[in-house]
């Protein structure tokens, strides 16, 4: 009788707990479908809000500053344009944008999100890498974007822009991206600027958003003419604007090698090169985070396309650029890689601007052989110091040595291209004095414990060689009795001599 009782309780258990199981169920679907519904309400209210084009009429672009001819857009753009104006004149459900921007709310929070959605971003340079910057930073909410670029869209464009299509081709590649764009995000405000940057129009193309004056949150700098680089860089270092440089994506291929760093530290790539170079002729040794590949050319890789004989025989090659002062020869250009570098520079402006933590690993070995580098000369200038001054151990505690890791960079990749001056062997390399000091080089500063001391060393008084060479060096020259002379022959003096030049004309700005 028992048992009986006790399976009819569990029975009873068990139809309510499925009865209630069921009643949940169908409450969370009532629910659901209420939230699926007004939903579909706004979005409905919305779009029908919307008239439909008629007419022939030509609908226009956003004023541009020197814009050419506008194509005439078809009925699916100026249905796009007249959301774009509703919704940028605050006419759109604010719920409805953050439900577009949910997956980036829960992963930055709403402060991050929030920051990012009132950040105004500046992209200099449309083409295959500034494109898909824009592209990614209007998806991910920022509200102002100013783009600027003299070019239009051509056909070659169209393997490595994010957003050209056929249609877009004679188009200016700032109006292609804002007619793409506001289909997307049309809530987002544009600045369009029909210009090629240089240093006469920064203040202007770089300065403050005019309707309420604030100044860029980041600039991101996607140009691929060295001049106007350089140019944009010294001016937002100059005026402490956040900025972000994209070097050269062009002959590359191997998205795993693309790293981000300092410039003083960026290596294995031409345009970085030569900008980092150029800025540190004009004192900018550091400060700036650069996106660049660290992937080396080699056989079989494509490479810039040299200039036929013919055309250097017609005369000034300048004349056959676009602009003057733009450069001339094609360079190859796998349509995956500039989208790669501008996610990237978007993904670096995106964490910054929200405040997301970021610690990027530096370059493998590169910062260590800098820090061994320095660590070198430290101990190379206490030798010669105890040796010209006869003085004991002790005299040389507390030493600094005015040489920065960005310098180190600079003498060793840019000056003497990673190799030993003397043999030309890559391994091992050291930077070492020259010459044997014809002056006291130990510089005292105040007295007892506040006393300063540190070695009067300039940059172009230093060498590039291997270890080994420079211990031989130390203990023959700097050390001993031998001149360079009769260490040396003649070509490898006069070598140096040249690049020792070629330091001072940085040493200026230092």
């Amino acid at each position: 009788m028992s048992s009986f009782l006790s399976n009819s309780t569990n029975q009873s258990k068990l139809q309510l707990a499925t009865v209630a199981l069921a009643s949940a169920a169908v409450t969370a679907s009532a629910i659901y479908g209420y939230q699926q519904s007004r939903h579909g309400e706004r979005l409905n209210r919305l779009k029908k809000s919307i008239p439909n084009p008629a007419g022939d009429a030509e609908p226009e672009l956003q004023n541009v500053t020197r814009q050419g001819p506008v194509p005439k857009l078809d009925r699916e753009d100026e249905h796009n344009q007249a959301l774009a104006d509703r919704a940028q004149n605050g006419d759109f459900d604010d719920e409805l944008i953050l439900e577009q921007l949910a997956r980036n709310r829960v992963f930055l929070g709403d402060e991050g999100l929030a920051k990012l959605r009132n950040a105004f971003v500046v992209i200099v340079g449309c083409g295959g890498v500034g494109s898909h910057a824009a592209t990614t930073l209007a998806r991910s909410g920022v509200s102002k974007l100013r783009l600027i670029d003299f070019d239009q869209v051509t056909l070659s464009s169209l393997n490595r822009h994010a957003v050209a299509t056929l249609a877009d081709v004679g188009l200016p590649k700032v109006q292609c991206l804002q007619r793409r764009l506001i289909a997307i995000t049309p809530w987002v405000r544009f600045d369009l600027r029909l210009q090629k940057f240089d240093g006469s129009v920064a203040p202007e193309l770089l300065g403050a958003w005019e309707k309420d004056g604030q100044m860029p949150d980041f600039v991101i700098d996607a140009i691929d003419n060295i001049d106007s680089k350089v140019e944009l860089l010294k001016y937002c270092f100059d005026n402490n604007l956040p900025v972000i440089s994209s070097m050269g994506a062009g002959t590359k291929s191997d998205p795993t090698r693309i790293m981000v760093g300092d410039i003083g530290t960026s290596t294995d790539d031409g345009l970085s090169r030569a900008t980092r170079r150029r800025l540190k002729l004009l004192g900018v040794t550091s400060g700036i985070p650069v996106v660049y590949s660290t992937e080396k050319m080699g056989e079989g890789k494509a490479a810039l396309l040299p200039l036929p004989e013919d055309e250097f025989k017609k005369g000034d090659v300048g004349d056959l650029a676009a602009l003057p002062d733009f450069r001339v020869r094609i360079l190859p250009v796998l349509g995956t890689m500039p989208a790669v570098f501008g996610y990237t520079v978007a993904n670096h402006v995106i964490l910054k601007i929200s405040g997301y933590p970021l610690d990027y690993i530096p370059q493998k070995g590169r910062d260590k052989m800098y820090d061994a580098i320095q660590a070198f000369v430290q101990a190379s200038e206490e030798k010669i110091i105890r040796a010209v001054t006869g003085g004991p151990r002790e005299i040389c505690i507390g030493l600094k040595v005015p040489i920065q890791q960005g310098e180190v960079s600079f003498l060793v990749e840019d000056i003497y291209k990673a190799k030993s001056a003397i043999t030309g062997i890559p391994t091992k390399l050291v930077l070492i004095r020259w010459q044997k000091p014809t002056r006291d080089i130990l510089i005292r500063i105040g007295e007892g414990a506040d006393e300063q001391k540190s070695s009067d060393l300039k940059l172009s008084e230093l060498v590039c060689m291997t270890k080994d060479e420079a211990a031989r060096h130390q203990k023959e020259v700097l050390l001993g009795e031998k001149t360079l002379e009769e260490l040396y022959d003649a070509e490898v003096i006069e070598k140096v001599a040249k690049r020792q030049d070629e330091i001072k004309l940085y040493e200026k700005y230092r």
